[in-house]
């Protein structure tokens, strides 16, 4: 996994928006990725148990764990 090409990431509340999910159900089922999958934990001062967030590739791999879970239901 070569992660010195990740220019950006996306925060679980930004893509909760921007796929007009709700952001609780997105932590849940996001559970199931691994950093293989683009799944990132950020840790600052304002978040210092970490906040999930997820580079361009993590958004996609989020997108089929939807598409699965929906498919499930």
């Amino acid at each position: 996994m070569q992660l010195g090409k990740i220019s950006s990431i996306r925060t679980i509340a930004l893509v909760a928006k921007e796929l007009g999910e709700d952001e609780d159900w997105l932590f849940d089922i996001a559970g199931e990725m691994e950093p293989e999958d683009g799944l990132i934990w950020v840790y600052s001062a304002g978040h210092p148990e970490g906040t999930m967030a997820f580079s361009p590739y993590g958004v996609n791999c989020l997108r089929d764990t939807i598409q699965c879970h929906r498919e499930e239901s």
